[in-house]
Parts: structure tokens; C-alpha cells; sequence
């Protein structure tokens, strides 16, 4: 059996995690037993056991049962306590899984009714992140994400409020939620406060939708990372684009595949990107549901895809190079990944 290193001790960033997605199981089922929440069969059946739930959302019906068992486990944070608790078990979580910087991304308006208003909300995750931060000494920011479902104006009211938080921890604005409803061109103000505003611009796209919403996040909202973009492996022109342009493309490889996008792991475009010089960054999107965290993304990498030890540094560098972690940050995690590789396996 071939020797190799272990992927949980490869130093790397992790630019895609949602934040309800980010908790534990046992948190969501203490977290409901405490506030008397009433979860939905299929979820709490999903979080008691060792399987995700079955989840496809290529079709409309599969997004909205998606959505409710996401919306049922946000139920569950109602107090600042709450919010602290999933910050900081997310921030252990990717430590043990080797990562030396989160960008974690958060749209406060859905936990601005329980936490006191919009501008609460926002407050309490910042000083979350932040004290989670010094305490476990894992670098973390906040991506503030608009939802493409609700109305464009909703979106500039965010970005105002992302760009108001510059300087407290909030490094991007993103546009998440079902890529089928709302064009993205709706949301290019919204964006290009954000962009003014010195925030990086990161939304979905290219998911459950084709090349033509990659292709609408680069030309509409000036997109440096892309959230997916899978789908730009069907158009080859695009896929030189994003390399010359050097766009990230947050790849979710166990997300893809749960919610039915690909069918199986090898089918999910890393060789093809990796060999057209995309720089990706796997990400977990939402563990709490697809049932695996930032290192099995890696896995999948070797396993279905033959990424050699060296290819999956190279995929850990790409991650440090395209999150917004401060230059020094950078240059000392880029140095552990060559120092990472520079071991012999075990």
C-alpha cells in the first residue's frame, strides 16, 4: 500500500462554510432540547445517525426540502450563547482538520429576529469570531452573503452593513440560496458597494444552474471567488477565463455530490479544473447536512480523483492564495504546506 501523508495535517484555508451548516450534530439536538424546538423527523433521524439525509435539489422540491431541514437547525440559535458555541466548534473542527484560516459566511438577517435586530446580529457573530479567533489562535473572518430569494434592495442594505463592519472582521459579500431564482445581474449594486467598499466579492454560482451563472458572477458582479462554479467545467473557454483571471472557485466536492449535482465523487470536475489551471479552494459547505468536513474534501481529491500528495499541496496553496488572510498570514501557511510536504509519509 502506497504511503502517504495525512490530509488532516495539511495546513490550508477554508473559504466555503456556511454557518448553520457548520455545527455539530450533538449541538443541534442540545441546542433544541434547550429551547423546546420541535425538529423535523427526517432531520433529527439524519443527525442521530452515521448517514446524511437524502438530499437532491436539482429539481425545486429537492432545494425546498433542503432549505427546511437548514431553516429547522437555524431554529435553534436564539441566544448569543448559541452563536458563540457554533463559532467556536467550528473553529476546533477545522483545526483538526488542518486548517489555518476560515472565512465563514453568514447572512445576519436570519438571525436578527432572535438576536435583537440586524445590527445585533451581525454584533454578536463578529464578537464570536473574534474572541473564538484569539482563544484557539485559528484565523477567522466573516463573509457576509446576501439571499438571491429575497428582494435586490434587501442585498444593498447588507453590503452597506458588510462594508460599515469592515474593520471588525467582515472581508467579503457573497449571494447564496437556490442560483435558479434571481438573475445576478439584479444584485450588481449591491455588489459594487461592496466591491467599493474594499470587500471581496464572492457569490454562488454555477451549481445548480450551468456555465451561463459563472459566466454572469464574473461579468455582472465582478466576481474574484466564485461559490461552486463546477459547472464551468462544461464550457472550455470559461474555464481559461477564470485561470488567466485567477478566480477562485470554492469546490465543494461531498455537497456536489449529496445534493445530487454529480452522481458520484469522481464525477465532480477537480482534475479538470486543476489541469486547466483554476485555482480552487474545497470547501465543506455545509457538514451538518452532507455529513463530511474540510479534510474529506481533500480525501476525495486523492482517493476518486488520484491527486498525488504533492497536487493536494498544491490545492492547499491555492486555498491560502485566494482567501483574504493578511499577506504575513499567507506566507506562513504557504510555508507549512512546503514544510508538509517536505516530510516523508507515514
Amino acid at each position: 500500500m502506497e504511503r502517504v501523508r495525512d490530509l488532516s495535517q495539511l495546513p490550508k484555508a477554508h473559504l466555503h462554510l456556511h454557518f448553520t451548516g457548520s455545527m455539530r450534530p450533538e449541538t443541534v439536538l442540545e441546542l433544541a432540547d434547550k429551547h423546546g424546538v420541535r425538529l423535523p423527523e427526517a432531520l433529527t433521524e439524519a443527525l442521530t445517525s452515521a448517514e446524511p439525509p437524502k438530499l437532491r435539489a436539482t429539481d425545486e422540491r429537492g432545494w425546498f426540502r433542503f432549505q427546511r431541514l437548514y431553516d429547522a437547525a437555524r431554529s435553534c440559535l436564539r441566544e448569543p450563547e448559541d452563536i458563540q458555541r457554533l463559532v467556536r466548534e467550528a473553529a476546533e473542527e477545522d483545526l483538526k482538520d488542518g486548517s489555518g484560516w476560515l472565512e465563514i459566511q453568514v447572512d445576519p438577517t436570519s438571525y436578527a429576529p432572535r438576536l435583537g435586530g440586524l445590527i445585533p446580529a451581525l454584533e454578536i457573530i463578529l464578537d464570536a469570531v473574534d474572541t473564538t479567533s484569539r482563544e484557539t489562535g485559528l484565523g477567522m473572518r466573516v463573509l457576509v452573503a446576501a439571499n438571491r430569494m429575497k428582494h435586490p434592495l434587501d442585498a444593498r442594505t447588507l453590503a452597506r452593513l458588510a462594508v460599515r463592519y469592515a474593520d471588525r472582521g467582515v472581508v467579503g459579500f457573497g449571494l447564496s440560496n437556490d442560483e435558479r431564482r434571481g438573475m445576478a445581474r439584479d444584485f450588481d449594486r449591491a455588489f459594487h458597494i461592496a466591491r467599493e467598499g474594499g470587500l471581496l466579492s464572492a457569490p454562488h454560482g454555477g451549481e445548480l444552474t450551468g456555465a451561463a451563472s459563472v459566466r454572469d458572477c464574473l461579468d455582472d458582479l465582478h466576481a474574484s471567488r466564485i461559490g461552486h462554479g463546477v459547472r464551468a467545467a462544461e464550457d472550455p473557454r470559461l474555464l481559461k477565463r477564470l485561470a488567466d483571471r485567477e478566480v477562485t472557485c470554492e469546490v465543494c466536492p461531498a455537497s456536489n455530490v449529496a445534493l445530487g449535482v454529480y452522481e458520484k465523487p469522481e464525477d465532480v470536475p477537480l482534475r479538470t479544473f486543476f489541469d486547466a489551471g483554476v485555482p480552487m479552494a474545497l470547501g465543506a459547505d455545509d457538514p451538518l447536512l452532507f455529513g463530511s468536513r474540510l479534510a474529506a474534501q481533500y480525501e476525495i481529491a486523492r482517493h476518486s480523483h488520484g491527486f498525488s500528495d504533492a497536487e493536494l499541496a498544491e490545492l492547499a496553496r491555492q486555498s491560502v492564495r485566494g482567501s483574504a488572510a493578511p499577506d504575513d498570514v499567507k506566507a506562513r501557511l504557504l510555508a507549512d504546506v512546503d514544510a508538509w510536504l517536505a516530510r516523508p509519509p507515514a
